[in-house]
């Protein structure tokens, strides 16, 4: 019988006490940003400031003549490899001071340089502003690669829908001949805008609904939402071919929306002759580690990561 793991289930019944609920009604993305937006606030306040760290604040031209915002995070010693992080929120919320914490973390821990990007939001920047933004990043990052982490490898590193812009940026970066990237790590990535639930069983755990799902990529893609004129670059489930795609770590809790379609990735990775390390999760709802990162089941998790990234 499926249940939620005993440490998180306080945590987060705490967390669900405290802080607004999420919004019934498909669309409302607006109170969905505002609810993310709060809960990744008090998260972040609440967190341990690693100033082990140093962090310097950069813009790098993108699509459109915009800037996106990036914040380099450097450990004291050399890093081993140069990561660009992608942070979620639905492809609607989410910024830089709201994952500052947990960049700091990998990059002290991992004992790798990062890059986070500030990437634009749908709805008022719709598909490709998202990841063209992530791209970009990329690009800077494998050009300046040598200046931060000499000899290093560049990976590309997101959760949620940080993690489906990490999938498509990578195959953007394969299809436009940019890298080669070292690695993709994508935790609870949002990889398919086809949104399903293969176990109804999971669905009274689900922190983020079909609802919540069906806003974020209704704001993202726009007209093109249901229809069969959504690129691979946008929802990478839908791209015919991974070959040459970079190795990946794939990582997902079990009473997630996303289980299903993480390992599905997964598997069609595999086919398609690319290195792959899966997790899953049991009793993990997604973003578990977020919510309460002293859970055993966060501290396995996030060791997992960080060997990973070590192993860069």
């Amino acid at each position: 019988m499926l249940s939620i793991d005993n440490e998180l289930l306080e945590v987060v019944g705490a967390i669900a006490a405290a802080t607004p609920q999420m919004p019934a009604a498909i669309g409302d993305w607006q109170t969905r940003r505002a609810t993310i937006d709060s809960v990744y606030g008090a998260l972040a306040a609440a967190a341990a400031r690693d100033d082990r760290i140093e962090a310097a604040d950069f813009t790098v031209p993108s699509s459109g003549g915009h800037a996106v915002p990036l914040r380099m995070y450097k450990p004291t010693h050399a890093p081993n490899a140069l990561v660009v992080y992608v942070h979620g929120g639905g492809l609607i919320a989410g910024s830089l001071d709201g994952y500052d914490h947990v960049c700091r973390r990998y990059a002290s821990e991992a004992g790798v340089a990062l890059i986070a990007v500030d990437y634009r939001l749908a709805p008022e920047s719709p598909f490709p502003g998202a990841v063209d933004d992530c791209v970009a990043a990329v690009e800077w990052a494998i050009r300046h690669a040598a200046e931060h982490a000499p000899g290093a490898r560049v990976a590309i590193m997101g959760d949620s829908a940080g993690g489906g812009l990490a999938a498509a940026t990578a195959l953007v970066c394969r299809d436009r001949q940019i890298g080669p990237l070292a690695a993709q790590i994508l935790v609870y990535p949002m990889l398919d805008d086809r949104t399903a639930i293969a176990d109804s069983a999971i669905e009274p755990f689900l922190a983020w609904s079909v609802a919540d799902n069906i806003t974020g990529w209704q704001a993202y893609l726009g007209e093109r939402y249901g229809t069969d004129e959504v690129p691979a670059s946008a929802s990478v489930a839908r791209a015919d071919s991974l070959h040459d795609m970079p190795s990946a770590y794939l990582e997902v809790g079990q009473l997630d929306l996303f289980c299903a379609e993480t390992v599905t990735y997964a598997e069609r990775l595999m086919e398609h002759g690319v290195a792959v390390h899966l997790s899953v999760r049991p009793g993990a709802i997604h973003g578990f580690d977020q919510f309460a990162p002293g859970s055993g089941l966060a501290r396995h998790a996030f060791a997992d990561r960080v060997a990973f990234l070590q192993s860069l």
